[in-house]
């Protein structure tokens, strides 16, 4: 039993890494210079033309999905609908935050002489139903611009297959729980990014 369980945590710990590795993150554009020297930035989040799993636009995905809830609990659908929005203001966005700021070694401040814009462009929400799951990631970009003239953009930054929670982690049965790692994978990968 011992050996079981021994076998099984490094099973883990390797589908944790290679989970982690997952995540691109490419500068397609400009160059990081100018943010060396700064220990503020802003960041802004957007949300524009956003895939959501096999729908090509997320107001599609948002009305089926709360169709389908309002179906089986009149009520939980839109309760669902206004969580989706919502989620991004008080649970993806200041995670993604935490982690940038940890890993980047800046502070976030309204006031920075550069604002980071990050659109999420793709969601996969996943789901996890007990016997079966499929884990949550997100896409984007991270636009680095003036912040007194965002027409004035310093770098563009690619971010792909930002993973969500781990299959293993009891607590994923929540979409917004799913996501919520998903963004702070995405803000640790664009800070650890922006530092070297």
């Amino acid at each position: 039993m011992k050996i079981l369980k021994i076998c099984l945590g490094i099973s883990l710990a390797l589908l944790s890494v290679s989970q982690l590795n997952a995540q691109h993150v490419k500068l397609i554009e400009g160059n990081l210079d100018p943010l060396k020297a700064e220990k503020n930035v802003s960041i802004e989040f957007t949300y524009n033309d956003m895939r959501v799993g096999k729908y090509d636009k997320e107001a599609d995905y948002v009305k089926d999905k709360t169709a389908d809830y309002n179906k089986k609990e009149p009520g939980k659908g839109d309760t669902w609908a206004k969580n989706w929005v919502g989620d991004r203001k008080y649970r993806f966005e200041p995670k993604f935050i935490e982690l940038f700021e940890k890993y980047a070694e800046k502070t976030v401040a309204a006031n920075a002489k550069y604002t980071i814009i990050f659109n999420t462009n793709f969601t996969e929400p996943g789901y996890n139903i007990g016997i079966s799951r499929k884990s949550a990631e997100i896409n984007g970009e991270a636009w680095i611009v003036e912040s007194a003239n965002h027409s004035n953009v310093i770098a563009k930054i690619k971010i792909e297959k930002a993973p969500g929670s781990s299959f293993w982690s009891g607590n994923d049965f929540d979409t917004g729980d799913r996501l919520s790692e998903s963004y702070a994978t995405a803000g640790k990968g664009l800070g650890k990014f922006i530092k070297k």
